[in-house]
């Protein structure tokens, strides 16, 4: 989820115009980029089975150690300003509800049982939350705050950010920039691509710059609901959260709802999905 105040309006148009054709693209210069298909996660009871590419030159090791290098700047930065933390008591209830998502992620992906998870809330009015490659989750107070969530409602949006790190989206993101930026270079005959931009700044431009596309955000929106049903939260939670969203800001459209899936689609699909993983939920031990 996107709700960043400074996004380069002009970066996020180029990003959707990119994008479209990143894939074709990557698949087309595998012996020029090492952008080769593979699979992050296993399906899940959602059915998550698309093919992804991803580009040699962003290995996930080398990625998740940049992801944790800038989220330890954040913290420091939001310590300092006495940002990060604010309130003990949220504190626990945010790490709570994480780490009980956490403990499901092996139904999508064994190995990142075995990340370092973090979790911080940073003190800012902006509807948002995120998680880094390798773990590293941030939810600010203004999402608990205006939205007055819910643990469910919590689990839900938490659960979202989780599925995008382990669906490595953020990865095949900058591995689409590469190729794209790659191919145009080789078709053009242009020196000086954007592909051979540091790691670091396209990890902080797709995280925190350019909107996610709309199959990565459906993807993350059924992979959250699955985890939240299997941690015990009521999955049909998603479906309220983002009524709440699409109502907040007053009368004109939230910044966030730029960068994701119309309202309308969304809670459809999400109840669609919710009704389907209640049986999870009730094994789990929740009630209807």
């Amino acid at each position: 989820m996107h709700t960043t105040s400074t996004v380069n309006k002009a970066a996020a148009k180029q990003g959707w115009r990119t994008k479209t054709a990143a894939l074709a693209v990557c698949a087309g210069l595998i012996g020029v980029t090492g952008c080769a298909p593979m699979n992050t996660t296993q399906s899940g009871a959602v059915g998550i089975n698309r093919t992804q590419y991803m580009s040699s030159m962003v290995p996930e090791q080398q990625l998740q150690a940049e992801a944790a290098s800038q989220y330890n700047q954040l913290v420091q930065q939001a310590k300092a300003q006495k940002a990060l933390n604010p309130s003990a008591a949220q504190t626990k209830r945010v790490r709570g509800i994480s780490q009980n998502l956490i403990k499901q992620v092996g139904v999508f992906r064994p190995d990142a049982a075995a990340w370092n998870w973090e979790v911080n809330v940073l003190d800012s009015d902006e509807v948002n939350a995120w998680c880094m490659p390798g773990g590293k989750i941030a939810v600010y107070t203004g999402l608990i705050e205006q939205l007055k969530a819910t643990d469910d409602e919590l689990a839900a949006v938490i659960g979202h950010e989780i599925a995008h790190a382990l669906r490595e989206h953020a990865r095949e993101r900058v591995s689409q920039q590469m190729a794209t930026g790659i191919g145009l270079s080789i078709l053009a005959a242009v020196t000086g691509s954007n592909a051979t931009a540091d790691l670091g700044g396209q990890l902080s431009q797709v995280m925190f710059t350019l909107p996610n596309s709309r199959t990565h955000e459906t993807e993350a929106d059924r992979m959250g609901v699955e985890l939240a049903a299997r941690a015990g939260y009521d999955p049909r939670a998603a479906v309220t959260l983002w009524r709440k969203m699409a109502s907040a800001g007053g009368g004109g459209q939230p910044e966030f709802l730029s960068t994701h899936p119309s309202p309308t689609t969304r809670i459809a699909d999400l109840e669609k999905i919710s009704e389907q993983m209640m049986p999870l939920y009730q094994q789990a031990g929740g009630k209807r």
